[in-house]
């Protein structure tokens, strides 16, 4: 399938453009070994807006598909900044026009979980030393969980809860998803998934980890600056059945910018 993926939920905006195969079964797997991409990822607060057309055709470039020739678009919807989350979802529409191709939109945090679990599979990773990857990998290797967690400010954390299955050696694993994606406070995202041990990654890991800890929870917490990467979207957006209706972001709560009442034009309703 030729595929281009791109995120701008978080702090990062990236891309990624090219082939990825599609085997049978419901279930995507999390390596992106056998796919054929060319990827961007640049770390950014902001001017999501701006680069991610110029990344768009990067990629596109790189990767010798032409937009003609793709078969599927896919985006994370949100979780995310509200403006960050509008941004992929106008992109994946405006690209979109005329249903030549697929659209499918994909959880911010599913993303993340992927790169988690690519990243505890050897890649380095300056905030999971090999000694704390080793160990969160055994804890998934055993049946534990794996939850993203990430700071949603308020007190609240973005929180999806997701386990390894179907591989002993937790190479190219399965990732079956356990939870929706969650707004909780700290407290109530600790004890998401029970007693069974969780390895925790994302913004608000450490202060989840250390919260179920203190609940008598057996938990580590690592990755803390992991984000949403579009070559771990192409993967698992390529194993989704496309959307029949327009994509929508998921926004979680309100924007947290409020209109000025009477100092501005009033917009025209068209």
């Amino acid at each position: 399938m030729n595929i281009l993926a791109f995120d701008t939920c978080f702090a990062a905006c990236s891309a990624a453009a090219g082939r990825v195969p599609v085997p049978g079964g419901g279930q995507a797997r999390v390596s992106a070994d056998s796919a054929e991409l060319s990827a961007l990822f640049e770390p950014m607060d902001k001017g999501h807006a701006e680069r991610l057309p110029g990344m768009i055709a990067q990629v596109m470039r790189a990767s010798g598909v032409g937009f003609s020739q793709l078969d599927r678009i896919a985006v994370t919807n949100g979780p995310g900044s509200f403006t960050g989350t509008r941004i992929a979802v106008a992109a994946a529409r405006a690209l979109g026009l005329g249903g030549e191709r697929d659209i499918v939109a994909v959880s911010s945090l599913a993303v993340m979980a992927a790169g988690a679990v690519r990243l505890l599979n050897g890649e380095h990773d300056h905030n999971c030393n090999d000694h704390g990857r080793n160990e969160a990998a055994n804890v998934l290797r055993g049946g534990g969980l794996l939850s993203i967690a990430v700071d949603a400010r308020r007190g609240e954390v973005y929180v999806q809860q997701f386990q390894i299955v179907g591989s002993e050696e937790c190479r190219s694993p399965l990732l079956e998803t356990l939870s929706e994606p969650l707004l909780l406070t700290v407290a109530e995202a600790s004890s998401l998934g029970g007693d069974l041990p969780v390895v925790l990654a994302g913004s608000a890991a450490a202060s989840v980890a250390h919260a179920a800890v203190l609940a008598g929870r057996s938990a580590l917490a690592c990755l803390s600056d992991l984000q949403p990467d579009a070559q771990d979207l192409a993967v698992l957006g390529a194993r989704m059945e496309p959307l029949h209706t327009a994509v929508r972001p998921l926004y979680m709560r309100p924007a947290d910018a409020k209109p000025q009442m009477g100092k501005s034009i009033e917009r025209a309703s068209s």
